[in-house]
């Protein structure tokens, strides 16, 4: 990876990708051609797919007809992750790896501009996977990619008065949102990644994926709308 730019660390929220009742065409086209317009200057994205709605659907549905044990639902969480990352290295044909990474910690070899990542075992989500693979790749950023502008101190969609925060420590997002996963854990970031993060010294902006406009400006280190976690 000599004399290349750093790898762009991406995670996908499930809830971009297949939001409602089917995947999100118009948002996903955007998104490729955002990518794809940067790869050609030569830049590189690890893009990791979350599970979203329909892995929490799964997960609930199941649990209806018989009681799951913590593990699987994980691994239901984990395959429509799998889905997912299958789905968006499709739409970006060759320029994709043709391997899916689902072992984090695993040797990879960039050949290709764009590498997809999806779930790898129980105990964690997409979150601390993308932590690791930040680590092997080299990268000290992480864009979370989710359906909202900021991390708020209240749920928005229930409360109009929550405040947006645009800069939160580790240990406040852990006094937030606790320090235990468990799946379908909705958390603006996984807490067993968060304490991993903070380990490695990882910086994480979340924002709202949707706005694309917004993530360029991310990408380009101009001001954004977002939070940044650290």
């Amino acid at each position: 990876m000599a004399n290349k730019k750093p790898v762009t660390i991406l995670s996908l929220g499930g809830s971009l990708i297949y939001p409602d009742d089917k995947p999100d065409t118009r948002f996903l086209k955007s998104f490729r051609d955002l990518i794809l317009r940067r790869v050609r200057r030569g830049e590189r994205f690890a893009i990791i797919t979350g599970g979203g709605k329909v892995c929490r659907k799964y997960q609930g549905a199941a649990a209806k007809i018989r009681p799951m044990s913590t593990e699987e639902l994980d691994w239901l969480g984990i395959h429509v992750t799998h889905l997912n990352a299958h789905f968006v290295q499709t739409l970006f044909g060759d320029q994709a790896h043709p391997h899916i990474v689902t072992n984090p910690t695993e040797k990879i070899s960039l050949r290709r501009p764009i590498l997809l990542g999806a779930g790898w075992k129980p105990g964690c989500s997409t979150d601390y996977d993308t932590v690791l693979l930040a680590k092997n790749l080299g990268s000290s950023t992480i864009i979370n990619l989710t359906n909202i502008d900021y991390v708020y101190d209240a749920d928005p969609r229930r409360n109009p008065s929550a405040k947006p925060i645009k800069l939160l420590t580790w240990r406040e997002l852990r006094k937030m949102f606790g320090t235990e996963w468990k799946p379908g854990l909705n958390s603006p970031f996984d807490p067993v990644a968060a304490k991993q993060a903070e380990r490695l010294g990882l910086r994480v902006i979340t924002t709202n994926g949707k706005k694309l406009k917004n993530l360029e400006k991310i990408l380009d280190g101009q001001p954004f709308r977002g939070t940044t976690i650290e």
